[in-house]
């Protein structure tokens, strides 16, 4: 009877004497803390006292949950720019020190899903699933690492494509007034990458919420989310974390393109940057200068923009294209900041008012837009095709503004004129609708061969829309000189025109018959 009593004494012997142990080898160790106090809160920023081994960009801790980045380091304080919801700190309360910089969680769990700069999600579908962290700030890849631009990336805008080529790993801005298109033709861009191994990152800043959930709602419908990562900080985010947007968007974006992969990145748009870091910077009390902002400004767009770049075989052969937004005034690009862009870029899209208003869509001002870049990153198809497109359109443009004046054209300036206004007809094209390159051949070869030329204005559209669609009888033998670097032969040239001219059979006008001269 007395047997189940002293087995359950027995194991407390046991269990005291297990504690026991436990309890003599833990040796208890300290951790030291740097721990500040924070003595005056603004508007997105603080200032901290007591912290004096912080780093520069180092990241710290306060009440709440809140993060900040330190950006002055004074003698006697630090001042912080808070990257969160700052209205329940107050002076007095404790600061803490992470020993790290600020950085974001990268990984292929990202494609699909829409976050901010700190990698929270923002589109309700849960925790995001990454595999590792990056910081926000990362030098850029040294030159010798990097590899010329070459290889095309296509926009599906055929005046793009035509006439101001972009490469994979090439810096192009979008430039112009506001509301004029400069969204949609970054959205289009992206868009066009569907099936064609290109990753994307779309990093709104500063944005209407109303604005960013149209472009998701876009990216959503065309089945572009898939292979897009979406990064968002809206207008009435805090101004530190509108600032670190593009930063995060950068790194996350690196991440694939050190795997091999060719990305591209879209920043809508860098004035809204300028602005949060203008403001940042008058809140820490640093000197202001031209236009009020830093002197610093032109330094902060270039050390992001530098990272986009085209890797070298030994480094994996990623890209990375950069398509920075900036909106002008008035249509004044030689303000500071559109003046530093395309400074640093590598040519720019300008997108004119005035065409806009026209109804020309894309309103891409061809005289104004340049690539650096160039013929370097076009197909040998397209070089042959649109070489002489651009002179041609320049040429028309000069002699409309002479036509306006009603003076009497003779009949090879009239020539010039109707053949450009077919060239301007043949660029348009609908929002959210990218062209294929064999259709955009198509149409370009049609152009040149002067096939448009006998078509009434009002028809150009249908004319252009059969044209393309036809384009899916071209041989397939030729469709795959179009990704080479082999140029069309003549009897290709002459096979496409005339896919072309029986397209166009229906829109050209009935030949009057010829009066009979007999008596």
């Amino acid at each position: 009877m007395n047997a189940a009593p002293e087995a359950l004494s027995g194991a407390f012997d046991r269990l005291f004497t297990s504690l026991s142990q436990v309890r003599e080898s833990l040796a208890p160790q300290l951790t030291l803390h740097e721990v500040g106090t924070i003595t005056n809160v603004a508007t997105g920023i603080v200032k901290v006292s007591g912290l004096p081994g912080a780093g520069f960009d180092e990241l710290l801790e306060f009440p709440g949950g809140v993060s900040g980045i330190a950006f002055n380091l004074d003698e006697d304080e630090i001042g912080v720019v808070l990257l969160g919801d700052y209205a329940h700190l107050q002076a007095g309360d404790e600061v803490r020190r992470t020993g790290r910089v600020m950085d974001v969680a990268v990984g292929e769990g990202l494609l699909g899903r829409v976050i901010d700069p700190l990698g929270r999600p923002l589109d309700g579908l849960g925790a995001v699933a990454t595999s590792a962290r990056l910081p926000v700030e990362r030098p850029a890849v040294p030159i010798m690492e990097r590899s010329p631009v070459t290889v095309p990336l296509q926009t599906g805008l055929k005046v793009v494509d035509a006439l101001i080529p972009i490469g994979r790993g090439q810096r192009e801005l979008i430039m112009g007034d506001r509301q004029t298109g400069k969204t949609a033709i970054a959205l289009d861009t992206i868009l066009n990458q569907r099936g064609k191994d290109v990753l994307c990152v779309y990093c709104a800043i500063g944005q209407r919420a109303s604005a960013v959930a149209k472009g998701i709602a876009i990216l959503r419908e065309k089945g572009a989310l898939e292979y897009t990562v979406v990064v968002v900080a809206e207008g009435n985010d805090p101004s530190g974390l509108t600032f670190i947007a593009p930063y995060a968007a950068t790194s996350i974006a690196e991440y694939f393109m050190e795997q091999g992969r060719d990305v591209l990145i879209v920043y809508d748009d860098l004035t809204q940057h300028a602005r949060a870091y203008r403001e940042l910077s008058l809140l820490l009390r640093r000197p202001p200068g031209r236009e009020a902002f830093p002197g610093d400004i032109f330094y902060i767009h270039s050390r992001l923009l530098e990272r986009a770049t085209h890797l070298c075989e030994e480094r994996g052969g990623g890209s990375l294209t950069a398509l920075p937004i900036i909106e002008t005034e008035a249509q004044n690009i030689s303000a500071y900041i559109p003046t530093n862009l395309i400074s640093i870029t590598d040519g720019q899209i300008y997108l004119s008012p005035s065409l806009f208003e026209l109804g020309v869509l894309p309103a891409v001002d061809v005289g104004k837009s340049v690539s650096r870049v160039g013929g370097k990153a076009q197909r040998a198809t397209y070089r042959a095709v649109a070489g002489d497109l651009k002179l041609a359109y320049a040429q028309f443009e000069e002699l409309e503004t002479f036509a306006r004046f009603g003076a009497r054209l003779d009949a090879d300036t009239r020539k010039t004129i109707d053949h450009g206004q077919r060239i301007r007809a043949c660029l348009k094209q609908a929002e959210s609708a990218p062209v294929p390159v064999p259709a955009q051949i198509a149409v370009l070869l049609a152009l040149t061969a002067g096939l448009f030329d006998p078509v009434a204005l009002e028809k150009m559209t249908e004319a252009q829309l059969a044209v393309q669609a036809a384009a899916a009888n071209i041989p397939a033998e030729i469709t795959a000189l179009f990704e080479s670097d082999k140029k069309l032969r003549d009897e290709d040239r002459e096979t496409i025109i005339g896919i072309a001219r029986q397209a166009l059979g229906t829109f050209l006008p009935e030949e009057k018959p010829k009066a009979d001269n007999k008596a």
